[in-house]
């Protein structure tokens, strides 16, 4: 594998404590592996970066199928990484993470891939769901936006057009506006023009217009103001800022101007790759994608009226580093970012705000009150809390199986942080708070591993009773309290004398918790 010379400096001295970490990437043009060390104080410092050229993408985006042989030159690469993890004593599951994005995600042999990767090395490739590459993308260049000045206030477009795909994040003061995922990738449209045999003029028209097509929609997507930023995060970005006048604006960040990114557009256009190669240092395969990556940011500027775009260091890995040093991926801030996309999904459907974060709250209170009978870790909190927001959006519809609409809303929408699996047992606890219990033939519940089953009958149980606790709407029960006795739940709350309608609900809302945990429930007030 090649090794980058390049290293960045450390972002802090190191400290006593510190532990040793691998991530990989699995792309569709390259593999890259960065080791580091984070310290106590969840500092990454980069030891070593290095790269090797796959064809995944090729085969990907032209046939639908990884070939045997790119499946091979995989695995000797993975090898190789493998054995200098090794080197730096990186042998344990919790010390590494190896993912791959949308080469491997969209090939309809992916399993196959991913298992004869886990024979070949004993690596778990894990295959990065849209979601979850904008989720690890927020990740690492969050700490980079609050830290500038000029983009920590203002709406900021952060963009990165891979290969295969286009990842936009929509940021403002810390909170994410907008994400989503575009099927504009470099490599993507070359395959497929490749495939229409036509003159290479031709093919450029058709990428200008493949360009300005997604492009007008991801503009039409955003809600644009005057005060607006572009970032834009990728190599090809990373080689034309170094090869243009580009003003640094810190250490990790700096802006070019779009009349000098056009006119080195261009002049890329007209070179053939070998010259590219030779002239730049870049592999074939980067030399290939370099100039319909380019147009593309260029398009994005344009249609944003940008005459200065942001150039960021920042990758993939950085926000994978920034999840193992983390340790937990589901921080209080990043917690507060799923909750407000699930609130703003809720305001499009006109859900009642003041009752739903009211269960939810309820819903918080009974998960911590009852950890020792469910034994869920706090990301089933979260889940439980969005299903919470959530568990009216089907009114929107019909109030008619509304938890059956509000289910299937759900799993066909995009909550940012939370990928396809986390929106499934959301969208099933919403589908279970009401009427019958979890069933093996029901659409969804059927593909859960058992643990996750487990999990949604639990907190579909408990959702139950919190909506039960705000029967009459009037949020006049919230200050509770629960306790086993025997074979009996007790609720208290306190401040009020007659809880007649709320004992009626919570009994007969009990059923699927007895079920569940074995326990009947008994709500009871404390006028004191």
């Amino acid at each position: 594998m090649s090794t980058d010379s390049t290293q960045r400096p450390a972002a802090s001295t190191t400290h006593p404590q510190t532990r040793t970490v691998a991530v990989v990437d699995i792309g569709a043009t390259s593999v890259r592996m960065a080791i580091a060390e984070i310290d106590s104080r969840s500092s990454v410092r980069i030891l070593e970066e290095v790269s090797q050229v796959v064809s995944l993408g090729h085969d990907t985006f032209s046939t639908q199928r990884i070939s045997r042989k790119s499946i091979e030159e995989c695995a000797i690469v993975l090898r190789s990484c493998r054995r200098l993890m090794q080197e730096y004593g990186i042998t344990r599951p919790e010390q590494m993470r190896i993912v791959a994005t949308s080469a491997v995600r969209e090939a309809s042999n992916r399993l196959a891939f991913v298992d004869r990767m886990f024979i070949a090395t004993g690596f778990e490739v894990e295959s990065l769901d849209e979601a979850e590459v904008n989720r690890i993308t927020y990740m690492g260049v969050q700490p980079l936006l609050q830290g500038t000045p000029s983009l920590s206030s203002v709406k900021t477009i952060v963009v990165e057009v891979g290969s295969g795909s286009t990842e936009v994040l929509v940021v403002r003061g810390g909170n994410v506006l907008f994400s989503n995922t575009y099927r504009l990738g470099s490599l993507r449209m070359l395959e497929q023009v490749d495939r229409l045999n036509t003159s290479m003029a031709k093919q450029r028209t058709i990428i200008e217009s493949q360009v300005h097509r997604f492009v007008h929609q991801i503009f039409e997507h955003v809600d644009s103001d005057k005060l607006v930023q572009m970032v834009a995060l990728g190599g090809d970005m990373r080689l034309a800022a170094n090869n243009l006048n580009s003003t640094h604006l810190g250490r990790d960040l700096r802006s070019v101007s779009l009349a000098d990114l056009t006119d080195f557009a261009r002049m890329i256009g007209g070179l053939r790759e070998e010259d590219l190669v030779a002239r730049f240092g870049v592999s074939y395969a980067d030399a290939e994608t370099l100039w319909p990556a380019l147009l593309s940011y260029i398009y994005l500027a344009r249609e944003f009226q940008l005459p200065v775009l942001h150039v960021a260091e920042t990758n993939l890995r950085d926000g994978l580093l920034s999840d193992l040093a983390v340790r937990d991926a589901w921080t209080a801030e990043f917690r507060n970012q799923i909750i407000r996309s699930a609130i703003n999904l809720g305001r499009k459907l006109a859900f009642d705000e003041t009752h739903a974060r009211h269960v939810a709250t309820l819903s918080r209170k009974l998960f911590s009150d009852l950890a020792a009978e469910h034994q869920l870790d706090q990301r089933m909190e979260l889940i439980l809390y969005l299903a919470a927001l959530l568990h009216e959006v089907g009114l929107f519809v019909n109030a008619r199986s509304h938890h059956k609409h509000a289910m299937y809303i759900i799993r066909n929408s995009e909550l940012f942080g939370l990928s396809v699996k986390d929106l499934l047992l959301v969208s099933l606890i919403v589908r279970y708070h009401r009427r019958s219990s979890p069933q093996p033939d029901h659409e969804g519940y059927a593909t859960l591993d058992r643990s996750d089953r487990v999990a949604v009958a639990k907190l579909a149980a408990i959702l139950r009773l919190a909506i039960a606790l705000d029967e009459s709407r009037s949020q006049r029960i919230g200050n509770i309290r629960c306790h086993r006795d025997d074979d009996r739940l007790i609720i208290t709350t306190h401040g009020i004398e007659d809880v007649s309608l709320e004992q009626l609900t919570v009994r007969q809302s009990g059923d699927l918790f007895e079920e569940i945990f074995g326990m009947s429930v008994f709500l009871r007030s404390d006028p004191g």
